[in-house]
């Protein structure tokens, strides 16, 4: 039978240049040069008799050819490299490489992974550097517990996302700031703490517990949870933060919530691994036990 398909090098140069928009960050995916990725994707033209991407200094678009060629390939790709993944020898599906934003990793994931590693002792995990600009198409991770920093934000469609934690915010500072503060006015006039990133979660809060904030109002911003949480702890004022960051300061005492009242950020952590790539055993295992910490915890 003569074979009239291109070959998976081909495919695999052509759908990196597509999901990247550009030949070098292709490249540097495929562990090849720039120039194997337009070599190979020019052969692929030349096998099919189309032209596939339109080539500009900002980048490369697909043509109709090249749009239907996606289409037709992508889904079937994805399949043989899950299909590659399943066949391989069982100590590499037991190995499971995850990619967490470090904040939430440090404050809420480490101290509950032993339980994890109880419960599966025969799964390896492996930790990968964090990207805040991730898209999601690393060959070397197996799943992300990834910040969705905006309401409303809408993740890649090769994703699959999974809401965890995180949306939740609580006003706490340290038990002996906490005296006499009975009301929300009393504890808006307390010196306010807050991260750098999200100083509007103080509004959303005031808002939600029908509290007022001064138009201008001032505070003392910080570009890390855990500084924001060890400045509350040490008495610079009150915080408001993600309600599953503090939980065990909660718990042992050493940060009280003076005023009940949460708000309701609509951002959070998100679960999310390629959704054309079928799971693991380790992938499954740690995403059902993920998802049970977090519904166990709430917020």
């Amino acid at each position: 039978m003569r074979i009239r398909s291109p070959s998976l090098v081909e495919l695999h140069a052509f759908l990196g240049v597509v999901r990247h928009g550009n030949f070098h960050r292709a490249a540097d995916e495929l562990c090849v040069t720039q120039a194997a990725v337009s070599r190979a994707v020019a052969r692929l033209e030349k096998h099919l008799g189309v032209q596939l991407l339109d080539r500009a200094v900002g980048g490369v678009r697909l043509t109709p050819a090249g749009a239907e060629l996606r289409r037709q390939v992508e889904g079937p790709v994805a399949a043989l490299e899950a299909a590659a993944g399943q066949v391989r020898a069982l100590p590499e599906a037991l190995r499971l490489r995850l990619s967490v934003v470090p904040s939430l990793g440090n404050l809420w994931l480490m101290p509950r992974l032993e339980d994890f590693r109880q419960r599966h002792p025969e799964i390896d995990i492996e930790f990968r550097q964090y990207h805040h600009d991730e898209d999601f198409t690393r060959s070397d991770v197996d799943l992300w517990v990834a910040l969705k920093a905006r309401a409303g934000k809408h993740w890649p469609r090769q994703v699959a996302a999974r809401y965890l934690i995180g949306r939740e915010i609580v006003a706490v500072c340290a038990p002996a700031l906490a005296q006499g503060i009975d009301s929300v006015d009393a504890l808006l006039s307390l010196p306010l703490l807050y991260h750098s990133n999200y100083r509007d979660n103080w509004v959303l809060w005031a808002e939600s517990v029908n509290g007022r904030l001064p138009p201008q109002w001032r505070g003392t911003g910080f570009d890390l949870v855990m500084n924001l949480i060890e400045a509350a702890r040490s008495g610079m004022g009150v915080a408001v933060v993600q309600r599953c960051m503090v939980q065990s300061e909660l718990a042992t005492g050493r940060l009280v919530a003076p005023v009940p009242g949460s708000a309701n950020t609509g951002r959070g952590y998100y679960l999310c691994r390629p959704r054309a790539t079928a799971g693991s055993r380790a992938v499954e295992a740690f995403a059902h036990w993920v998802s049970e910490q977090a519904q166990r915890v709430g917020g």
